[in-house]
């Protein structure tokens, strides 16, 4: 576990993820009318898209800029995190009827179920639901995860509500970004960064495969991985992740962050309630005041 002196407020979550990309229209649609995600604001080319009132993920027209390789450092997947197994199965079947080639995958993770999904530009996007937080075990400061086989057409019916179906309204969801996924060039650099600088708790590790963190005892805000980018540098600026911004509940946690990150020589730009700084393989991390 984090020095207790330089763990993050318990408090900290994530906030957004941005998503620079090339059709704008297409993506909006896989977004909106696929997901379920509402529109709340647009203007200088950024769409912000969520759940109720709440921001989720940002779409930032960038139609020059080209596509990664699948090996190079960036997202592994968005994560939207549903209120409630009703909702999740409402936008599971949306999404299944609308952009069914779209489907990748499903897991019961014990701490939490989820399905994923490809974009239309090579996002891959998680979609899940949390077990109760009662449910989860540990061995120590260690969540216990399994990816166990999860039927989705089992799932969307037992949890979908028949009478908003058969209503034939668009159902109002509830959620939030639970978490994002990425891939990076090794797993000791990144624990030396988002542990050892940013002051998440390692949650579960694989390794030199995988790494999970997280602040105030979440299975993981964080999500890294080099199961495609094993040895990739930093990114060139390319279409996919723009950045991840993630909630910090004050000011004075933000200094805190602001000491650590210069002491640890990274480069930093304070805004006053936001802080930006780069990982080591120049992904954009945004540390916002909460609101």
């Amino acid at each position: 576990m984090t020095d207790p002196n330089e763990r993050l407020d318990p408090a900290t979550h994530m906030d957004t993820l941005s998503l620079r990309v090339f059709d704008l229209a297409t993506m909006v649609e896989f977004y909106t009318d696929g997901v379920g995600l509402v529109l709340l604001g647009e203007g200088g080319g950024t769409l912000t898209l969520g759940l109720g009132d709440r921001p989720v993920l940002k779409l930032v027209h960038a139609p020059e800029l080209r596509r990664p390789p699948s090996s190079a450092a960036g997202l592994y997947h968005s994560a939207v995190l549903f209120d409630s197994q009703a909702d999740l199965s409402a936008s599971l079947l949306s999404i299944f009827t609308s952009h069914p080639h779209t489907y990748t995958g499903s897991a019961d993770h014990l701490v939490s179920e989820a399905f994923y999904f490809t974009d239309p530009e090579g996002n891959g996007l998680e979609l899940y639901a949390d077990r109760p937080r009662e449910s989860w075990q540990w061995d120590g400061d260690q969540v216990r995860m399994a990816t166990i086989y999860l039927d989705p057409s089992q799932f969307v019916n037992s949890h979908i509500d028949r009478d908003l179906v058969e209503s034939g309204r668009r159902p109002e969801l509830s959620g939030v970004l639970g978490h994002a996924h990425l891939q990076v060039g090794d797993i000791a650099t990144a624990h030396e960064f988002y542990v050892g600088v940013l002051g998440f708790d390692q949650t579960a590790r694989m390794g030199r495969q995988a790494l999970f963190v997280s602040a105030g005892g979440y299975h993981h805000h964080i999500g890294m991985n080099t199961w495609l980018s094993a040895g990739a540098g930093p990114r060139d600026k390319t279409l996919g992740l723009g950045s991840v911004d993630i909630a910090i509940p004050s000011r004075t946690e933000l200094d805190r962050l602001v000491e650590r990150l210069g002491a640890d020589n990274r480069e930093v730009r304070d805004d006053g309630d936001r802080v930006l700084t780069l990982d080591p393989w120049r992904n954009e991390v945004r540390l916002n005041l909460a609101v």
